[in-house]
């Protein structure tokens, strides 16, 4: 195995995520037999075929996850080598991959923006997707920080809280609801609800603050696909919606959308960014963290005052302060 070369790996790895020895040649810049040679060397010196060949492109066998992974390791390590070094030379650059969670899109670009804007050299990336999509990415090393609610489980990870995040329930403005206040949680629990699907952080909490009504969780409502369709359903007075306080200030500001007065909330959980553990920390990653943690709550989304009718904000409002529940989409 010590005979595995750095172009060997890199064309499993290509061939994995292209599908086919010819996409892969494409990318690496090389013919397709030069592509099937590293790969039949690779699977020579394992003994091992690492792909099955199939009408759908080519898949990776148990022996080809194994090298896959291992060359994911190692192109991520060369990629902190070269960090290191330049921090070495007093270079302040690098590169960052950074991953989020749906609803932080709506302030991760700003985020980014003040961060570049304070250290220009460091080159980022942004991927964005829901939360299972999400923890895959830090799963296969293809992220460095993850912005997220609630950090996984299943990997190992270490995570570090950045600011707070308001959830709420909110209507169309002619909602009978919107002019009602201290709305209970039976009463709320009557209407017609527009959720995501199973498995996204702001399905589980609505789960939970529902769970003590009796029935409400047989037929929780109809599902949406993204956050944006969901307002744009509220918005047309299809429904009413549990959802993040970062995702509608400028909706709710606008007078599109309205805040419900409901017992209990708003619920508030936090913001994280999350590392891996069995990996060492780049330049990048170091100075991106710090920056979290002195500046990212400061560029969350301002909203304003959510509750004009009874003068409660989400950020004051003292029936929510206690209702701390960590999830994300």
């Amino acid at each position: 195995m010590l005979n595995l070369t750095l172009r060997q790996l890199r064309a499993v790895e290509t061939i994995a995520t292209s599908g086919k020895i010819v996409n892969a040649a494409k990318q690496l810049n090389l013919t397709g037999p030069a592509v099937t040679i590293q790969l039949k060397q690779a699977e020579e010196t394992l003994g091992l075929t690492l792909f099955d060949r199939t009408a759908d492109g080519m898949r990776p066998t148990a022996a080809g996850l194994a090298v896959l992974d291992a060359a994911q390791a190692i192109e991520q390590r060369l990629r902190m080598l070269r960090d290191q070094i330049d921090a070495i030379k007093g270079v302040r650059s690098g590169s960052l991959r950074l991953g989020v969670v749906s609803t932080a899109k709506y302030f991760a670009p700003r985020l980014m923006a003040a961060f570049i804007k304070e250290y220009p050299d460091i080159e980022m990336r942004l991927l964005v997707g829901n939360r299972a999509e999400t923890i895959a990415s830090l799963r296969n090393h293809d992220l460095d920080i993850a912005l997220m609610g609630r950090p996984p489980r299943d990997v190992p990870v270490r995570a570090s809280a950045f600011g707070d995040h308001p959830l709420v329930i909110v209507a169309a403005p002619d909602h009978p609801l919107a002019k009602r206040r201290d709305i209970s949680k039976e009463e709320i629990a009557a209407e017609h609800f527009l959720i995501r699907e199973p498995g996204s952080g702001t399905r589980i909490s609505l789960e939970i603050f529902l769970s003590d009504v009796p029935g409400r969780l047989d037929d929780l409502g109809v599902e949406m696909g993204s956050n944006e369709t969901i307002k744009q359903a509220v918005m047309a007075g299809l429904g009413i919606a549990f959802i993040s306080a970062h995702t509608i200030a400028s909706e709710v500001e606008s007078g599109r959308l309205a805040v419900l007065d409901v017992v209990g909330m708003p619920i508030r959980r936090q913001w994280f960014g999350v590392m891996r553990t069995d990996r060492a920390i780049s330049p990048a990653m170091a100075t991106f963290h710090d920056f979290l943690m002195r500046k990212g709550a400061s560029h969350l989304p301002h909203f304003g005052r959510l509750y004009p009718e009874n003068g409660s904000a989400v950020g004051n409002r003292q029936s929510g302060d206690s209702n701390l529940i960590s999830s994300d989409e």
